[in-house]
């Protein structure tokens, strides 16, 4: 049961309404505002306006000083709560027609729940997705642009699921989600938990409390749901201390429901034993093992037949921008969305363990403005141990100027790396200098955006696709 403490209501609440926002500039006639208190901004700021382009109703934390005839208020503890719970109760509850599968963690969201989606296409089912990359209302595709969409967003596309009779949707569920309560009202079948690695301390301040949000996803699911859990994360069991859901593990190294065993790993695949069965994969590296067992595992409690999940399996293709890769002029180029320490770390290995070392690894990186900047000098440090060659160059500046944020990378590099980094601010000449500097055989890690095809600098963004410009540039040398 999902409630709101109603601190105090002033005038009348039996009145019809109209449409549910939280953007006071989408406010019309008969619509009810809630006032939610933002990262930048705070709603409580807006509620003139909102009432002045026609709210009936003001839903807030506190009631304001200025009081208007014919509109109600209503002051919560928690208006990020009241609006997630009011858009589920809005929508008819969407969640609870289809099955709802949560996937969180650090790493692997996008990869598993997009693989996810595919494999229960491929399966025969009208499947939805919600991610970092794309949403899909089955066939349909809308432009993504967070994490875990604001909850009136995920509800209205629940709701065109539940029109178009999708049974399964597979949705990331990011920190930034849970600790805003956008997902608070919907009705999850399952959860899936990934791992828990250093990213997101911008926002959470401190390890333990960004491991505490996601473990509360877990302690909401309800009995009739299933948690599957990567067991080898040592704060996989912590997920699973107060959940009343059904408790399932995954694992590569330790006793689980769902085990897998690398038989190999090459650039061009993985072949895995799951459960004494064996399945050929095109994905590639350890970390993609994890991914396809907990793609594996959570096919199984969904009730596909193990013989169909693992032949399809074999047919699923690489997300965009998760070691996406091309060969050209015998240089392959990888992209990757690997923008916190052990994404980069596990990317490196997994490339390391592939290589032969005859050929140079030269990888590009760079770190997000406005983020977390203890990880940048750490993630400059794992780029320069487990390369040969790297660029530090700029990801996304946002507000912060590219030349302090690569200053602070640089940091990171042990003395005995100097000699085996240069930066440039640049991103497109970054690539660009790598491409020159590549031979035939060697590889190119190109690390940080991945799927995204824009740059953010001062508050606008510009079209930039890694993998248009590094295979632009890879075919002009063989010019």
């Amino acid at each position: 049961m999902y409630k709101v403490t109603l601190n105090a209501v002033v005038g009348s609440t039996n009145i019809a309404i109209n449409e549910l926002h939280f953007d006071s500039r989408k406010i019309a006639a008969k619509d009810v505002f809630v006032a939610i208190i933002g990262f930048k901004y705070n709603g409580h700021d807006y509620i003139d306006t909102a009432i002045q382009q026609g709210a009936i109703a003001i839903i807030c934390e506190k009631i304001p000083d200025n009081i208007i005839d014919n509109v109600a208020y209503v002051e919560v503890d928690n208006s990020h709560k009241a609006l997630a719970i009011m858009a589920s109760n809005y929508y008819e509850v969407p969640s609870g027609n289809l099955k709802l599968i949560g996937i969180t963690g650090t790493n692997g969201k996008t990869t598993v729940a997009t693989l996810l989606y595919q494999l229960f296409k491929k399966a025969g089912f009208k499947v939805g997705l919600i991610s970092t990359v794309k949403i899909f209302v089955d066939d349909k595709e809308y432009v993504a642009t967070l994490t875990t969409p604001d909850s009136l967003l995920v509800n209205k596309y629940l709701t065109e699921m539940n029109t178009e009779s999708v049974e399964f949707c597979f949705m990331e569920v990011s920190s930034h989600g849970i600790h805003q309560n956008r997902t608070e009202g919907l009705q999850f079948s399952g959860g899936v938990f990934t791992n828990l690695t250093h990213d997101h301390l911008d926002y959470h301040h401190s390890f333990a409390q960004y491991r505490d949000v996601k473990k509360s996803f877990f302690d909401k699911l309800p009995k009739s749901a299933f948690a599957l859990i990567n067991i080898d994360d040592k704060n996989g069991l912590i997920m699973m201390q107060n959940t009343a859901s059904r408790k399932y593990t995954y694992a590569l190294k330790s006793y689980a429901d769902y085990r897998a065993q690398i038989l190999e790993n090459q650039l061009n695949g993985l072949l895995l034993k799951i459960n004494d069965n064996e399945v050929w994969s095109k994905l590639i590296g350890n970390f993609n093992a994890y991914n396809l067992l907990a793609i594996y595992g959570t096919a199984d409690l969904l009730g596909l037949e193990k013989d169909e999940i693992l032949r399809l399996m074999s047919e699923l293709d690489s997300v965009t921008g998760r070691f996406q890769y091309l060969i050209s002029n015998e240089i392959t180029a990888i992209i990757d969305y690997a923008h916190t320490p052990d994404a980069l770390k596990n990317v490196l290995e997994t490339i390391n363990s592939i290589r032969t070392k005859n050929e140079e690894l030269i990888t590009v990186v760079g770190c997000g403005g406005d983020r977390d900047k203890t990880k940048r000098p750490k993630m400059a440090n794992i780029a320069s141990v487990l390369s040969t060659k790297v660029i530090f160059t700029s990801d996304n500046p946002r507000t912060e100027s590219p030349e302090a944020i690569i200053a602070e990378m640089e940091v990171g590099v042990e003395p005995q790396n100097y000699k085996k980094t240069i930066s440039i601010v640049d991103r497109k000449q970054a690539i660009k200098t790598a491409c020159q500097l590549a031979q035939p055989s060697d590889i190119i890690l190109i690390a940080g955006k991945g799927h995204e095809t824009y740059q953010e600098r001062n508050g606008k963004r510009t079209d930039f696709n890694d993998y248009k410009i590094v295979e632009e540039f890879l075919k002009q040398l063989q010019k």
